[in-house]
C-alpha cells in the first residue's frame, strides 16, 4: 500500500519560486489503475518523479507498505527505485546499443541477480508481452508498440509493487495504443498502475480511479481510498534491498555502445594511442640504445675488470696529486729571477715508490669466494678469474729438428719502453695490472676461462672463430691464433719452429746492419699447424738431483734440454682461430692460447716434484746450493762459503778463481792463461787453506747468495691456490662495477690494516663521464614521455566528456531503474577503459610495427647495425597499463560530471 501524506515541493529559479506540489495526501490500493489527469504545469510528473523516487519532496512522506522514506538518503532511493518501482517512459527510453533481452535484463543486473537467472526471467517478461521472437533483436529494428512493450516488460521484470507510465501512448498510433492500455490493464489486476496522461478517454476507459490535479493540489478523486489504520503499526525507516552495477555490466554496456559506433571507437582509440606510440618508440629507440651501452660495458668490463695485483700502485692518488688528470699541475712559488731546481721528477718518482703497496689476497680470496658476500650478487658472467705466475718452459723444434724455446717473442720485446722515466713507469704499472691475455709480448698466452666446467669463456669465443679444429677441450690442447687477415707475425712464426734459423738470422742480421729488408712471405697449410707439437716443461723438471744431494739447474745446459723435452708435456694443437668480423673482445695478443687447466695441472704437478718436496722438508736450507738461505752471522757465512767450495767440481772452481784473480790480482791472472783447469783448481784450494776470513764472506756475497724459501719455490713453480698474484674481477655493467667498488671500500673498511686492498680502477680513470652523458639523455627522454602523456590524458577527458553528451538519457534510464550515481560513474569508467586498453594494444602494436623501418633508418643514421630498436614485453604492458590508467583518469571529470546529472532532467534531454 502506497501514501502520500502532506507532499509539498516547489522549485527555485532565481527570486522565482514555483510550487509544484502543495500539501498532496493521496492513499493507493494495492492493485488499482489509477489515472493522474491535469492541464500543464499541474504537477502531476513531478508527483509521478516523488512516488518513482527520482525526485523527493520538501516536506510530508511517502510511506509504502509500512515503510517511510523521509529519512532516506540516496542509497535507500537506488534500492526503492530498484525493488519496488517499475517505470514506463512515453519515448520508451531504451538503451539503443543493447539487445531487447539486455535492456530488460538491467533491472536485475543491478539487482545483484545471477547471469543465469537474469535471462530466464528476461525471457519470461518479454513472453508475457508478446515479444518472445524479438530477444535478439536491437530497440531500433521494433516498431513503437513493440519498444514500448519492452518497456512495460522491463518495468516488470523485477516485479515491482509500483508501475509508473508517463504518457505511455502519447508516441503510438491509436491502434497500438489501445495495446498497450490493455496490456497496463492487465498488469494492473495485481500491482498498482499508476499513470500520468493528457487523454481523459483513455483514462475513462482503462483506469479503475482518476485523480485530478491543478496548481498542485487534488481538485476530484473518483474513488478515494481511506485506509483502516487502526492496528497500522507507525510506519519504519527500512531499506528496500541490494542496488548495485557490477563492473562487468558497466563493460557489457560501454562495449556495446562503442561496438554501435565502430569507426569512431577506432578512430578515438587511434588518437588516444598516438601518444603511446610516441612513447613505445622512445621506450623502443631508449631500450636498443641501453641495450647497446649494455653490450659495450660488458665487452668494456671483459677487456678491462678490476684488477688486484699482489703489488699494487694507487695510479689514481698518484695521478691526481701529480696533475695527471687534467688539472695543469701546480704553479711555481717563486720570482723568476734566477735558475731554479725543477724537483717535478723526483717527487713523481717518490710517489710511485711510496705508492707501491703489497695486497693480502689470500685473505680478500676468501671474501670474494664466499657466497653469502654482498660483491657475489654484482658479479659478471665471468665472475673472478684468479691468476698464478706458474713459470714454465715451451720449446718446438724446426725444421732442422733444434730445439728453440717458443715463450718469448724476443723481436717485440725490443721495443719495450724504457723504465727508467717516470711515465714509462707509470705504462709499466698499468701494463702489469692487466690481465695477461691482454697485453703480453710473449708467443704462449692464457684465454679467459668459461663459467663451470667450461675451459674458454663465452666472452673469447663469441669473439673468435675456429676456421679449422676445434676449441680446447683438455689441459694439453692449445689454438693458433691469427690476425683478422689470417697472419701470425714473423718472429712468432719462428718461435713456434715454423721458420728455419737460417733464414730467420739472416732477417735479423739485416735489420741490425740497416740493409734494406726484402720482405718475405711465409704460408702455410691448416694441417702444418693442426700438426705441431709442443713441448712443455714445468719448472720443477729443470731441477735434478745429483750425487750430493743438491739439486742442479739444467736450464742452460742444452744437452739437458733436449733430454728433457723428450719427457716433457706433449701440447697438441685443437685449432685454428681469428677474430670474427664485429670481434668485440678479440684481446688474445699472442700466437698460441692455452687454458687455464694447463696452469692447474702445473700447480699440482709442481706440489709432487721431487725438489719441491725437497724444499718443503727443509725450509732453512737451500736445497739448491746446499747452504743455509740466511746465515745469522758472520761465521755462518764463512762455514757456508767453505761447505760451498768443498763441494765445486775442478771446472767451477777453476772458473770462479779465474775470475776472482781478475779482480784482485791482474799480474796473478795473466800467469794463468797457459795453465789447465786442474792446475788452476789446485792453485785455488792452495790459497783458501790459507786465506782470511774477509776473502769467505766477499766469495759468498759475490757467488753464493742464496736468495730465499719463497724465491726457490717460485723458481720451482710452487704456487698456493690461496694466494693468487693477481685477481680480475669481471662486471657486466657500469653500475655493477662501481657496487663492486664500493663492497671493496666496505671489505676495507672493516678489514685489518695489512689486509686492506688497494686497485686501481682504469674504467672508471676513462669513462668518468659516461653516466652523465646517459643520465642527461634519459632526463630527455622523460620529458619527451611527460609531454605525451599530457596530452592524451586531456584528450582522452575532452573525448570522454563528448560521450557523456551523447549518453545522457542513457544515464537517465540507469538512475530509474535503481543505478547509483557511483554504477553511473562506474559506466564511463568503463567506456573509458576499454578505449584505453584499445588505444594502449593499438598504440604498441603499431609502434612494433614501426620499428622495422625505424631501426633501418638508425642503422643508415648510426652507421652500426648493433644499435636495435625494440620494445621489451614487460614495458609493452606496462605501456598498455598505462594507457588504461591515463584513460581512467582522463575521464575522471566527465565520469564525475555524469553521475551528478538529474536523472529527471536527463530523462526529458533529446
Amino acid at each position: 500500500m502506497l501514501q502520500i501524506k502532506h507532499i509539498s515541493k516547489q522549485y527555485k529559479t532565481g527570486d522565482l519560486i514555483q510550487r509544484a506540489l502543495d500539501d498532496v495526501s493521496l492513499s493507493f490500493r494495492e492493485n488499482e489503475f489509477v489515472a493522474i489527469l491535469g492541464p500543464s504545469g499541474s504537477g502531476k510528473t513531478t508527483l509521478l518523479n516523488i512516488i518513482g523516487g527520482l525526485d523527493h519532496y520538501d516536506s510530508g512522506d511517502l510511506i509504502i507498505n509500512g515503510i517511510s522514506t523521509k529519512k532516506y538518503k540516496e542509497r535507500d532511493w537506488n534500492s526503492y527505485r530498484n525493488h519496488t518501482i517499475g517505470f514506463v517512459f512515453q519515448s520508451y527510453n531504451l538503451i539503443p546499443h543493447q539487445s531487447v533481452l539486455s535492456n530488460v535484463e538491467l533491472a536485475l543486473t543491478i539487482s545483484g541477480i545471477s547471469r543465469k537467472e537474469r535471462k530466464k526471467r528476461a525471457t519470461q517478461a518479454l513472453e508475457q508481452v508478446g515479444l518472445r521472437d524479438h530477444i535478439h533483436k536491437r530497440p531500433n529494428q521494433l516498431s513503437g508498440g513493440q519498444m514500448q512493450r519492452v518497456a512495460i516488460a522491463r518495468a516488470l521484470v523485477n516485479n515491482p509493487d509500483i508501475l509508473l507510465a508517463d504518457e505511455p501512448t502519447g508516441a503510438l498510433d491509436s491502434e497500438t495504443s489501445v495495446q498497450v492500455m490493455e496490456l497496463l490493464k492487465e498488469v494492473a489486476r495485481d500491482r498498482l498502475v499508476i499513470m500520468v496522461t493528457h487523454n481523459p478517454e483513455l483514462a475513462e476507459q482503462y483506469a479503475t480511479r482518476t485523480v485530478y490535479l491543478r496548481d498542485g493540489q487534488i481538485r476530484n478523486d473518483t474513488d478515494p481510498y481511506e485506509p483502516d489504520l487502526t492496528n497500522e503499526m507507525p510506519p519504519v525507516h527500512k531499506n528496500m534491498g541490494k542496488a548495485s552495477m557490477g563492473f562487468l555490466t558497466s563493460l557489457s554496456l560501454s562495449f556495446n555502445n562503442l561496438r554501435t559506433k565502430k569507426a569512431r571507437t577506432l578512430l578515438t582509440a587511434f588518437a588516444g594511442s598516438i601518444g603511446i606510440i610516441g612513447i613505445a618508440l622512445i621506450l623502443a629507440l631508449s631500450n636498443g640504445v641501453t641495450d647497446y651501452i649494455e653490450s659495450i660495458q660488458r665487452e668494456t668490463m671483459t677487456s678491462y675488470p678490476l684488477t688486484i695485483n699482489a703489488e699494487s700502485i694507487d695510479l689514481s692518488s698518484m695521478m691526481s696529486q701529480s696533475g695527471m688528470m687534467g688539472d695543469g699541475g701546480e704553479t711555481s712559488d717563486h720570482d723568476l729571477d734566477a735558475v731554479y731546481s725543477d724537483s717535478t721528477v723526483l717527487e713523481q718518482a717518490n710517489q710511485i715508490t711510496s705508492s707501491m703497496t703489497k695486497n693480502n689476497l689470500t685473505e680478500f680470496k676468501k671474501y670474494l669466494d664466499d657466497p653469502n658476500s654482498e660483491i657475489a650478487q654484482y658479479l659478471g658472467e665471468n665472475g673472478v678469474v684468479y691468476s698464478y705466475d706458474v713459470p714454465f718452459g715451451v720449446y718446438s723444434k724446426n725444421e732442422e729438428g733444434k730445439l728453440i724455446d717458443a715463450t718469448v717473442n724476443a723481436f717485440s720485446t725490443q721495443n719495450a719502453v724504457s723504465s727508467d722515466e717516470l711515465i714509462g713507469s707509470v705504462q709499466q704499472s698499468i701494463m702489469d695490472s692487466m690481465p695477461a691475455s691482454s697485453m703480453s709480448s710473449e708467443t704462449f698466452v692464457e684465454m679467459l676461462p668459461g663459467s663451470g666446467d667450461t675451459l674458454v669463456s663465452q666472452v673469447t669465443t663469441d669473439s673468435y672463430e675456429v676456421i679449422s679444429g676445434t676449441w680446447p677441450k683438455a689441459f694439453d690442447k692449445v689454438v693458433i691464433i691469427l690476425n683478422e687477415n689470417n697472419e701470425i707475425s714473423t718472429p712468432a712464426l719462428y718461435a713456434l719452429g715454423m721458420i728455419p734459423e737460417e733464414t730467420y738470422n739472416e732477417i735479423m742480421d739485416a735489420i741490425d746492419s740497416g740493409e734494406a729488408l726484402d720482405i718475405q712471405t711465409f704460408s702455410y697449410k691448416y694441417e702444418e699447424l693442426l700438426n705441431k707439437r709442443f713441448y712443455l716443461i714445468p719448472a720443477c723438471d729443470y731441477y735434478e738431483k745429483n750425487s750430493n744431494g743438491t739439486f742442479d739447474n739444467l736450464k742452460n745446459d742444452q744437452f739437458a734440454l733436449e733430454r728433457l723435452a723428450e719427457q716433457a708435456i706433449e701440447l697438441k694443437v685443437s685449432g685454428i682461430i681469428r677474430p670474427t668480423a664485429d670481434a668485440a673482445n678479440a684481446d688474445l695478443y699472442g700466437a698460441v692460447g692455452y687454458t687455464s687447466a694447463l696452469k692447474q695441472y702445473l700447480i699440482d704437478y709442481a706440489q709432487e716434484s721431487e725438489v719441491v718436496k725437497a724444499q718443503l722438508s727443509s725450509k732453512d736450507m737451500n736445497v739448491i746450493t746446499g747452504m743455509h738461505f740466511s746465515p745469522k752471522d758472520d761465521a755462518g757465512k764463512i762455514a757456508d762459503t767453505k761447505e760451498f767450495l768443498a763441494s765445486m767440481s775442478i771446472s767451477d772452481k777453476a772458473k770462479m778463481f779465474t775470475a776472482m784473480s781478475a779482480s784482485m790480482n791482474p799480474q796473478q791472472a795473466a800467469g794463468m792463461s797457459g795453465m789447465d783447469e786442474t792446475a788452476i783448481a789446485s792453485m785455488a784450494d792452495r790459497f783458501f787453506a790459507t786465506a782470511e776470513d774477509e776473502i769467505f764472506l766477499q766469495i759468498y756475497d759475490a757467488y753464493i747468495s742464496s736468495g730465499s724459501y719463497e724465491d726457490n719455490m717460485k723458481a720451482f713453480g710452487f704456487v698456493s691456490k690461496d694466494a693468487p698474484s693477481s685477481i680480475h674481477i669481471y662486471a657486466d655493467t657500469f653500475e655493477d662495477k662501481d657496487s663492486i667498488a664500493e663492497c671493496i671500500e666496505n671489505y676495507n673498511a672493516q678489514a685489518d690494516e695489512k689486509d686492506k686492498i688497494v686497485y686501481t680502477d682504469f674504467v672508471a680513470m676513462m669513462t668518468s663521464s659516461i653516466t652523465i652523458i646517459i643520465n642527461v639523455i634519459s632526463y630527455v627522454l622523460i620529458a619527451f614521455v611527460a609531454v605525451s602523456l599530457v596530452v592524451s590524458s586531456i584528450m582522452i577527458g575532452i573525448i570522454t566528456y563528448i560521450s557523456v553528451l551523447e549518453r545522457t538519457k542513457e544515464i537517465g534510464v540507469l538512475r530509474a531503474i535503481g543505478a547509483s550515481k557511483h554504477n553511473v560513474s562506474q559506466v564511463f569508467n568503463a567506456e573509458t577503459f576499454i578505449i584505453g586498453l584499445l588505444a594502449g594494444l593499438l598504440g604498441v602494436g603499431l609502434a612494433c610495427l614501426m620499428l622495422i623501418p625505424v631501426n633501418g633508418l638508425v642503422h643508415i643514421l648510426v652507421q652500426n647495425t648493433r644499435v636495435n630498436a625494440s620494445l621489451p614485453i614487460v614495458s609493452g604492458i606496462i605501456l598498455v597499463a598505462l594507457s588504461v590508467v591515463l584513460t581512467l583518469i582522463g575521464g575522471l571529470i566527465p565520469s564525475r560530471s555524469a553521475a551528478r546529472q538529474d536523472p529527471v532532467k536527463a530523462l526529458r534531454s533529446e
